[in-house]
């Protein structure tokens, strides 16, 4: 069972940069995709971007790509989201999770259309200005 709680999140203008991580407690952290989310007021939550647990496959949102960069750091059991040239429809609470995918498909590649599970608390990022 894992433990994930998100940092990082909060107001900037358009057209900014903001770094969100998801620290990662519990056993053997490394060894699960973990992917990010976001749900906006109103709105359904959406897939953000995941990484697989080495590290080595991401994938990206259309909405995202080419803005924001995921990346991991299992030394550290933490996952980031880089999150550049932010637009107001960035808005949202931002939680990332741990797939339910066997090891030995989790390390290797992601998919944000997984289940998920193991939720962090989320983090507020506001776009504005």
């Amino acid at each position: 069972q894992l433990q994930l709680v998100e940092s990082g999140g909060g107001l900037v203008q358009p057209g900014g940069s903001l770094r969100l991580s998801c620290a990662a407690s519990g056993l053997h952290p490394e060894t699960y995709a973990i992917s990010w989310f976001r749900q906006a007021p109103g709105k359904e939550r959406e897939g953000v971007s995941c990484a697989s647990g080495s590290g080595a496959w991401t994938n990206y949102a259309d909405s995202v790509k080419g803005r924001f960069t995921i990346s991991r750091d299992n030394a550290k059991n933490t996952v980031y989201l880089q999150m550049n040239s932010l637009k107001p429809e960035d808005t949202a609470v931002y939680y990332c999770a741990a797939s339910k995918q066997p090891v030995s498909v989790s390390q290797l590649v992601c998919a944000m259309s997984w289940e998920y599970d193991n939720w962090g608390q989320g983090t507020q990022v506001t776009v504005s200005g």
